[in-house]
């Protein structure tokens, strides 16, 4: 595996808003569901990616010996960790594209009332 850089980090970014761009052009929809699943993986999309990045940067911050022990980093970690939350709590994104993919008829059956994540 390569080095990770700001410029590979800044890449993957650049290829989100490809997609976005692509995605504003009206595709299919069982095209623009397919590009965007495996962004919103309940285990492996970019909510649960980036809380994990997001807590993993506040540990590292935490963790170093020159980090200054003020309340405000203290503040400012919390922050970080609060924003990690907010990502993780997007993981059920996954089920809403189960649902619109369930619209085309191309979704594994769902739970009697709708989403199979309820």
């Amino acid at each position: 595996m390569s080095a990770l850089t700001p410029d590979s980090i800044r890449a993957a970014g650049e290829t989100l808003s490809r997609l976005t761009d692509f995605l504003r052009e009206d595709p299919e929809p069982a095209e623009a569901l397919a590009l965007v699943e495996p962004l919103l993986d309940e285990y492996t999309g970019i909510p649960v990616q980036l809380a994990d990045a997001l807590r993993a940067l506040a540990r590292a911050v935490r963790g170093h010996p020159d980090t200054p022990r003020t309340t405000a980093v203290q503040l400012l970690l919390a922050e970080v960790r609060i924003a990690a939350w907010e990502q993780a709590d997007q993981h059920t994104l996954h089920c809403v594209v189960d649902d619109l993919r369930a619209l085309y008829g191309q979704a594994p059956p769902t739970l009697p009332g709708g989403s199979q994540c309820q």
